[in-house]
Order: structure tokens, then C-alpha cells, then sequence
């Protein structure tokens, strides 16, 4: 069931058009990442959603309301780069955000004790935001866009600018939360949207230019691939490769050239071949699946 409608969405700024009629509907339950790269759109898209931004034409329609009612009671929205009060601490902050939004003073110290706990910062409660890591700001940042328990919870970039243990923090985080809430979150790191998302929508120069789960994106673009590595330089087997029956293309990634193929088993045969006649040095030889990278790659046309 959908949550939330979205039809012929478009925005322009001083006659140029960012975001080009966006038509999708968010699922009830779901957690969808809006996958772009910088520049894409996506904090402008997300900005519509919440009501932040106004939208040049097009129609937002939430569940049980109609053309033109306030939505934002529904929503809770984190910004790419949230702003926090670093003279207060975490509770202050909550119970603050909570009486903002209309929440009595008692139900938003209770609501801000039980967020501390569901984000895992229960311990840091009493201590000052500006003491806080960048990891356990965007965790109070979901605190508090979860304060007035919001039907559909949008994360702009939320992992974007933290260390490789703060973006795991969140990722699992929000694995948590996809069970209790639905979720939309914008993203250019592809992996992270693999990795938790039930739906995906590519968004690219403000267009939507594919949508669907993973399973759905990998039937529909699905091509074998081999990864290899050797213990010299890739490129001097490239031309080989390239030459052979099976294989389509070729990408390079670090060390590691992934080999995109016709039929995986002719290709496996004839590339170990080549590489027993000419004693190539492998160092890895992988029969791997299709990435989102790769689907994303396809459908962008690059």
C-alpha cells in the first residue's frame, strides 16, 4: 500500500529545470533509497517531500489526505547538514524539538528518553552536543526527526560525512528503524542502498530513470561478470581479453578488471585458458553477481 504519491513533480529555478516531472509512490513499511550522483537532485527532491521547498508543478498526495493539506506533521526530515545547539545536551535538545512540535512537556521528555535509548545514546543524554562525535550527532539528528513519531521518516546524505565506523553506526541503525517506520533516504554511496533498501530509485540530471527492489533491477539488467586481479599491471592483458569470443566489455576498478561477459561458463573456460597458455600470474579469479554500481552504471548510460 502507498504511503505517499508523487506525480509530475517538477521544480525550476530562474527558468532552469532541476527536477523534471518525478512520478513514483513510496510503499507503506518499506525503506527506499533515491540514488543519484552530486547534483542529481536529490536534496532538492527531498526538500519538496517535506515541505520545506515548493514545488513549480506537480502533486504530493500523503495517505488519508488530499491536493493541497499540510503533510509535514507526517514527516521527519534530517537535513545533509543538521544544526544542533552545542551549548545543550542531547535530552535538552530532544525535549526541545519535541515541544516545537506540539508535544507536551511531559510526553517529550518521555519521547526523548526512549529515542536516546532506540538510537543508542542513552549514556550521553546529560552531555553537551558539542562534545558529541559525528556519528552520535546524526543519531540525535534521527532522534529528532522521530520526536513526533512521523509516519515517513527522510534522511538527506545521512552517512555521507562520517568515518567508516560512524557510517556503520547509522547503517545498522537504520536497519533497526526500517522494522518500526518507513524510510526514504538519499544517497550517491551505492552500497549502503544495497545493502538495507527494499526499493531503489535512480534519480539522474532530475529525471527518475529506474525504479524497482534489487531483485527486480538485477532481473532486468542482470550480466555475468569476472573479476580478476593480477600481480602486475591489468592493462597489459586488456587487449587480450578484450579479444575474446565471450567477452563484452571491460571496466577497470583499482587493480581489478571486471570482465562483462556473454555466458559465464564459455567465458570462464576461455579466459583460464588463456591464462594457462600465457602463464598469466592471477592473484584472484572471481565469478561474481551484479552490483547496484553496475546497474546504475547501465541505466545512466555509462
Amino acid at each position: 500500500m502507498s504511503l505517499i504519491e508523487i506525480k509530475g513533480l517538477k521544480k525550476s529555478f530562474q527558468g532552469r529545470e532541476v527536477i523534471k516531472g518525478l512520478n513514483f509512490s513510496l510503499e507503506k513499511g518499506k525503506c527506499t533509497a533515491l540514488i543519484g550522483p552530486n547534483g542529481a537532485g536529490k536534496t532538492t527532491t527531498l526538500r519538496m517531500l517535506s515541505g520545506l521547498m515548493n514545488s513549480t508543478e506537480g502533486t504530493i498526495v500523503f495517505e488519508g489526505t488530499k491536493k493541497g493539506d499540510d503533510i509535514r506533521k507526517f514527516i521527519g526530515y534530517l537535513p545533509q547538514f543538521p544544526v544542533f545547539y552545542d551549548w545543550m545536551s542531547g535530552i535538552e535538545f530532544l525535549e526541545y524539538v519535541g515541544k516545537l512540535s506540539g508535544l507536551s512537556k511531559k510526553v517529550a521528555c518521555e519521547r526523548a528518553l526512549h529515542l536516546l535509548q532506540v538510537v543508542g545514546i542513552i549514556d550521553a543524554k546529560k552531555k553537551r552536543i558539542g562534545k558529541y562525535s559525528g556519528g552520535m550527532k546524526q543519531r540525535l539528528g534521527i532522534a529528532q526527526a522521530l520526536i513526533h513519531r512521523p509516519q515517513l521518516l527522510m534522511l538527506d546524505e545521512p552517512v555521507s560525512a562520517l568515518d567508516p565506523f560512524g557510517r556503520r553506526e547509522i547503517l545498522e541503525l537504520l536497519e533497526k528503524l526500517k522494522k518500526e517506520t518507513t524510510i526514504l533516504f538519499s544517497t550517491h554511496i551505492l552500497n549502503d542502498a544495497e545493502e538495507i533498501c527494499n526499493q531503489i530509485l535512480f534519480l539522474h540530471n532530475g529525471q527518475l530513470v529506474e525504479s524497482g527492489s534489487m531483485e527486480e533491477l538485477r532481473e532486468r539488467y542482470q550480466q555475468s561478470r569476472i573479476d580478476i586481479i593480477f600481480q602486475n599491471n591489468e592493462e597489459n592483458y586488456k587487449d587480450v581479453l578484450k579479444g575474446l569470443t565471450e567477452v563484452e566489455s571491460i571496466t577497470s576498478e583499482g587493480k581489478q578488471l571486471r570482465i562483462y561477459v556473454n555466458d559465464i561458463e564459455l567465458a570462464r573456460r576461455e579466459i583460464l585458458r588463456e591464462s594457462m597458455e600465457r602463464n598469466w600470474p592471477l592473484v584472484k579469479f572471481e565469478v561474481s553477481g551484479m552490483t547496484l554500481e553496475d546497474v546504475f552504471m547501465k541505466v545512466v548510460g555509462k
